[in-house]
């Protein structure tokens, strides 16, 4: 038998650690030359790492949720036994357990310690959800889908046969009543970027008004146009406009800490962060280059980031090399918030919704349309009155916006 070790490869863009998401392969399986093995979690994006050759599986190094090292051991095959051995040696997936389950890539799932079938299932976010729905603990429900993944038919079918056999032993009282997924994925990597930030730089924000109503009449004025070139022009692109502007006369905002050397680096590229809510988490896919690109051309690049990024489609590549971020709270934006930095940048920019409220213009009070924006800063870095010239150098370019795409 001729054992070989697959390492973990360098991924790029800096990545020397990654979380095992999901194993797609098991001890036993034939893998053929680019067959998907495991999901690995970095920093920057979720990747797939695919077998380099036809084998055995002999051994996987990881669970789900654990970090391995680049040039770690994943797996370890057996390279005599080829591909061609899925025919004398079927994988579980194709064949039925002896308690007339699938049993996927959980072996002797009657028998399992705990009564449940995973105790840690595999499942879509769409899938928990209708398990939520229906009250059903997925741990008790037998998977029948790839590697053992619990699908919606697999629910359905678990809550319209209550006849079918129950696990061995009864599962605690407190089940019923509380549902425990592993704190591990885009979750986990958010908590330790957060905490990072919070941990090392000084944060403080400044939080000021800005009358948005020129703003929202060019917009307006821009929007069929946009649309006619297939293009959706929302409030986010003269933002990132507007930054991207003030960031050149503020070159200190478009900087990082360097703490190994003890520098401050001046990025001479505008790579502008979008904060983006999908169902992972949150991720920060990035608009290149954002000052060579026209208007348009950014709000083509925000849509297609956010759509990937939703999809769980995001490459290394858009989610890396951002200089400074910007998050749009949106209508659940609330009064105003304190963005954390995405470190190690050392400012953000928080956009709140447009609101109507009472403003005073040529000494009357009149209905405006005002939009709140929090800046957070590293005060380590970016003095007080330097954070506000900066917010003041966004706002004047957003509140006129003519002025904006004439100098950018």
């Amino acid at each position: 038998m001729s054992h070989w070790e697959f390492k973990l490869p360098d991924i790029g863009e800096g990545v020397t650690e990654g979380e095992i998401v999901a194993w797609h392969v098991k001890p036993g399986d034939a893998v053929t030359e680019d067959q998907p093995m495991v999901e690995i979690m970095t920093d920057k994006a979720t990747v797939t790492i695919t077998s380099p050759r036809a084998g055995r599986v002999v051994e996987t190094h990881g669970a789900p949720g654990a970090v391995v090292q680049v040039h770690g051991v994943l797996v370890v095959f057996d390279l005599e036994a080829g591909a061609a051995s899925h025919e004398s040696h079927p994988s579980h997936e194709s064949h039925p357990s002896g308690n007339g389950h699938a049993a996927g890539t959980v072996e002797a799932t009657a028998e399992h310690a705990t009564g449940y079938f995973n105790d840690k299932p595999l499942a879509t976010p769409a899938t928990r959800k209708l398990a939520r729905d229906m009250n059903v603990d997925l741990r008790a429900v037998p998977p029948t889908g790839p590697q053992g993944r619990v699908t919606k038919t697999d629910v359905e079918t678990f809550v319209s046969a209550p006849a079918a056999p129950a696990p061995a032993h009864k599962a605690p009282e407190h089940a019923a009543f509380e549902e425990r997924i592993p704190f591990a994925g885009v979750r986990r990597k958010i908590a330790q970027n957060v905490a990072q930030a919070k941990r090392t730089a000084a944060h403080f924000t400044f939080v000021e008004e800005c009358d948005a109503a020129a703003l929202k009449a060019l917009r307006a004025r821009l929007k069929p146009q946009a649309e006619a070139r297939g293009v959706k022009l929302t409030f986010l692109p003269f933002v990132v406009k507007a930054v991207v502007a003030a960031l050149k006369k503020h070159p200190i905002l478009n900087s990082a800490l360097d703490e190994t050397t003890s520098e401050i680096v001046y990025h001479k590229v505008y790579n502008i962060g979008i904060a983006t809510s999908t169902d992972a988490g949150l991720l920060v896919p990035v608009v290149k280059d954002a000052d060579r690109r026209s208007l348009l051309e950014i709000a083509r690049e925000i849509e297609r980031l956010a759509s990937h990024a939703r999809a769980g489609k995001s490459k290394v590549e858009d989610l890396s090399g951002s200089t400074f971020t910007i998050t749009s709270l949106g209508a659940e934006s609330g009064l105003f918030a304190t963005p954390i930095l995405n470190f190690p940048e050392v400012g953000i920019l928080g956009v709140h919704q447009i609101k109507q409220k009472p403003v005073v213009r040529d000494g009357q009070i009149v209905i405006g349309d005002v939009m709140l924006l929090s800046l957070t800063f590293d005060h380590r870095i970016v003095d007080g009155r330097v954070g506000a010239m900066f917010a003041y150098e966004v706002i004047r370019y957003l509140q006129d916006p003519d002025s904006l795409l004439l100098e950018t």
